[in-house]
């Protein structure tokens, strides 16, 4: 094949992925219209020869029988209504900056036809929610990435903010070495998990917030044997970091969507007269669990273990009081 029929194959693709869809059909005399704006001579027959080649290969190439045939891409990598969904995720994240979200909403536009993409354009509402400004943090899970697959240490500076609001580096601008196990997302942020040296156990940090962050020769610290990184995410990310125990729960049954979307269907209920049940819940009990228990008011309460429910009460007293 010559060089000028791979042009013209490359160009025809191009031209249907780029120019049709399902209500937006092509011709061959619009094709050879278009080719020659490219400078590129083409005949009927030699159109139709490439666009069998085309289908031949694989792309779905949907053929609009009539008096003269008109073309579109059918199935594509992505529908519509992946792109949209995509889009939706992109523009709310709170992990990518809003430079970032424009551009990567620019390519994910590219994935269906012009048409759709101006609809999709018409239709995206950016809404007022807070947007990361720190664009290190691509290169920084990048950098994880890379240690994570080569069982490498890295080494950071962490931010933290003062009662100013002033940005600085946390401890004087220590710098933390961490055999990083795994990236886990959870509430809108990234966070790197793995044996931390100066804690001297596994600690998770907001990625971020980590600043200079590179790999190191020394190999990672392996994970203990029974560590679990679903268990540790399950207890750390649902309530926060504190000890872990078995805590039960009194709570309305108008609650029970609340703890199986909190705790997932498998955790054990028992029902309590017919107006309430009782769950029974291993968390990691801390002043974001005692908040989260206090925000349902009179609808939900700890049972047990009495210290739990003794903490609980003293610390209700203590922001009265």
């Amino acid at each position: 094949m010559s060089t000028n029929n791979k042009s013209r194959i490359l160009y025809i693709l191009k031209i249907l992925y780029e120019c049709t869809d399902e209500e937006n059909t092509i011709s061959i005399t619009e094709i050879i219209e278009m080719l020659e704006k490219q400078g590129i001579v083409a005949h009927r027959r030699t159109i139709m020869t490439d666009i069998e080649s085309i289908e031949e290969s694989g792309v779905d190439v949907i053929t609009i029988k009539s008096t003269q045939n008109r073309y579109f891409i059918g199935n594509r990598d992505f529908e519509l209504a992946e792109i949209k969904l995509l889009i939706d995720a992109v523009e709310s994240s709170k992990l990518i900056t809003q430079k970032k979200s424009t551009d990567l909403i620019r390519k994910l536009t590219t994935l269906v036809s012009m048409h759709q993409a101006s609809e999709l354009h018409g239709h995206i509402y950016v809404d007022q929610r807070i947007k990361p400004e720190n664009e290190e943090i691509y290169y920084t899970v990048d950098a994880i990435h890379s240690a994570i697959n080569s069982n490498k240490q890295i080494e950071f500076k962490y931010y933290q903010y003062t009662g100013r609001k002033e940005k600085i580096f946390k401890n004087n601008g220590f710098v933390y070495s961490l055999s990083p196990y795994a990236l886990i997302w959870s509430e809108d942020h990234y966070y790197a998990i793995g044996y931390c040296d100066k804690h001297g156990k596994v600690s998770k940090f907001r990625v971020d917030r980590m600043a200079n962050t590179i790999i190191t020769e020394n190999e990672i610290l392996h994970k203990p044997v029974d560590f679990d990184i679903a268990e540790y995410a399950k207890s750390v990310f649902e309530m926060f970091d504190g000890e872990t125990k078995t805590v039960e729960l009194k709570c309305t049954n108008d609650l029970m969507d609340v703890i199986v979307d909190r705790f997932g269907e498998n955790v054990k209920t028992h029902e309590l007269g017919s107006n309430c049940f009782k769950a029974i819940v291993d968390i990691s009990i801390s002043p974001t669990f005692y908040g989260w228990v206090f925000g349902f008011g009179n609808k939900m309460s700890i049972l047990a273990p009495i210290d739990v429910k003794n903490e609980y009460m003293a610390m209700a007293k203590s922001v009265v009081g």
